[in-house]
């Protein structure tokens, strides 16, 4: 397995998104979650049908590229290669991959402190449940969200669904407090369950649940989450603010459950 950076014009990662990737934290030469990191990856390499991973020649060779890193981000992509007939694929497919080290944005630390602004996102997300839960290489819908996103006064999105379904913000998860309790939004149909949620998951009491936008009017605090920004408390959704000092508090309340 060879540390491959540069993809084929006939890739088929760049010719149909026929692929997958996992974005993870690196803090001291560690990487944060990385057992869920490979499960995400294991996980997509079946049900896309890909050849099996050589995860130790892969973890060997993430732990070489991030050697000496104190605060980095990792990225690790996978294709599954050249070959084949338009949309069919090969039945011997060689995969290619990428592993990139990347800096940590600076901008999530104040996230974190201070909170961030939220509108309604004007792109919506198609429905798919075979897709859904996977991070594959098919996310233009997540570029068309972002370029909404820079057209409005806001930090980030709230992304629905074709049907009006809070979902998820534009690149992470959403954990909503309400009498409280903890509800995240159900993925089974569309959107991507981060590996920060699923460890948050196994440690604290949170209900899936069908949400609209009624519901997070009503909410008492809206988090969003990923395995980079970990836990960001949004301080504004459209018209309706919250205390920012109390979301901390209720920031320190769900992690301390799950320490």
């Amino acid at each position: 397995m060879e540390n491959q950076q540069l993809f084929s014009n006939n890739d088929r990662g760049l010719a149909y998104g026929d692929g997958f990737f996992t974005t993870a934290l690196v803090c001291n030469g560690r990487i944060e979650l990385w057992p869920l990191h490979v499960k995400r990856l294991v996980q997509c390499q079946q049900r896309l049908g890909f050849p099996e991973l050589n995860l130790e020649a892969l973890e060997r060779l993430v732990y070489e590229r991030i050697k000496g890193e104190t605060k980095a981000v990792l990225k690790i992509l996978i294709t599954r290669g050249c070959g084949g007939r338009g949309y069919q694929a090969p039945q011997s497919p060689t995969p290619s991959f990428s592993i990139q080290v990347l800096p940590f944005p600076e901008n999530y630390s104040k996230w974190q402190q201070h909170g961030i602004e939220t509108v309604l996102s004007r792109v919506q997300l198609g429905i798919q449940p075979l897709l859904a839960g996977l991070k594959t290489l098919n996310r233009l819908e997540q570029v068309l969200i972002k370029q909404d996103a820079q057209t409005l006064e806001c930090d980030d999105v709230i992304v629905t669904d074709i049907n009006g379904s809070v979902i998820e913000s534009s690149a992470a998860n959403i954990i909503v407090i309400k009498n409280n309790r903890v509800y995240t939004p159900n993925l089974a149909n569309s959107g991507i369950k981060g590996v920060f949620l699923t460890s948050l998951e196994s440690q604290v009491d949170i209900t899936v649940a069908d949400i609209d936008l009624e519901f997070l009017q009503l909410a008492d605090g809206i988090f969003i989450c990923n395995s980079l920004i970990e836990l960001v408390p949004i301080i504004r959704f459209e018209q309706q603010c919250f205390d920012i000092e109390y979301l901390l508090t209720l920031k320190k309340q769900i992690l301390g459950m799950s320490s």
